[in-house]
């Protein structure tokens, strides 16, 4: 089992967070009577306390301007049991302006609020743009603590799709074929970026990583059979697995699946993973016809393209 361990800790190493070299020399992180450095101290208390089992954050000793997050992905979504790392920084006037927070992407698109090269866009940090209006939440009472909440709960949600303004959850009848294109794709590239940090950990959570996949690698793995056998509704995977009225998939589809399931189950087993009652290579019960995907077919192609990468 994994070891039980606080979600919150500090840290001294710094090397490879995205903003190592901000704010090196303000004064206000290191004079303890500034209102910055007070405030971020009853920040670290209260992320100490109240931290969910699902986020786990480290602070820096030295740079109390810099936190890693981490976010365990929520069963009944496409993101379900993947890891969201994100590099948080703080300016010298915190909490009177926002913090800056980077997503550790490894070059995937797999939420319309998280781009390829980092960017956050949600509403509490001032960072959400749409068409040239800029959503301001942010105020000097909201919390860390409540910015990674809202990450979780509104970014990485079951419909990610209706996170882009462009649709309307209102309309999810009409666009639902789209959608759960939209989420399959997003659950292959989650399981690539799993490959990925397996590959290359975020520094200080090497461990956790390891551990994590070596404990729930086997549920991503269960996913990806369920979605190649079209079991898969709203990001619940298991569903309907004892009715036949399954969701057709194309053999794209299946194929992204594959690939990422094979990679995934050699990658679990060097994380030291009991994969009893699964094999190696991915089981489609029932093969299907290749056809046009309403709506899905472009990312698709792109998500092809990442496991490439991945697989080399």
């Amino acid at each position: 089992m994994m070891e039980k361990k606080s979600p919150f800790d500090l840290v001294s190493d710094d090397s490879d967070h995205r903003f190592s070299h901000h704010n090196i020399h303000k004064n206000c992180f290191t004079d303890s009577n500034s209102f910055a450095y007070r405030r971020i101290m009853n920040e670290w208390k209260f992320l100490a306390k109240h931290l969910p089992d699902f986020i786990h954050v480290k602070a820096y000793e030295h740079r109390i301007d810099l936190l890693r997050a981490v976010i365990i992905g929520s069963p009944g979504t496409p993101y379900q049991d993947g890891l969201f790392f994100f590099d948080i920084a703080l300016p010298e006037d915190y909490p009177f302006s926002p913090p800056k927070i980077h997503y550790i992407s490894f070059g995937y698109r797999l939420n319309p609020n998280l781009y390829p090269a980092g960017t956050v866009c949600v509403g509490l940090p001032n960072t959400w743009n749409w068409k040239g209006k800029k959503f301001q939440s942010w105020t000097p009472a909201t919390t860390l603590l409540a910015v990674l909440l809202s990450i979780q709960a509104m970014v990485l949600n079951e419909k990610p799709l209706f996170n882009n303004p462009a649709y309307s959850v209102s309309d999810y009848s009409r666009l639902e074929s789209k959608a759960r294109a939209y989420n399959g794709a997003v659950f292959v590239l989650t399981c690539c970026s799993a490959l990925c940090l397996i590959q290359k950990p975020p520094k200080n959570f090497e461990g956790f990583v390891r551990e994590h996949f070596r404990e729930r690698g086997h549920v991503l793995l269960a996913a990806c059979k369920e979605y190649a056998n079209g079991r898969v509704r709203d990001g619940h995977y298991g569903y309907n697995s004892n009715n036949n009225n399954v969701i057709e998939v194309t053999e794209s589809f299946q194929k992204l699946l594959r690939s990422a399931y094979g990679s995934m189950f050699k990658k679990f087993l060097e994380c030291g993973a009991s994969l009893e009652g699964f094999v190696a290579e991915l089981e489609v019960e029932v093969p299907v016809q290749e056809k046009r995907s309403n709506g899905g077919k472009g990312i698709f192609k792109k998500a092809m393209g990442k496991i490439k990468q991945v697989l080399g």
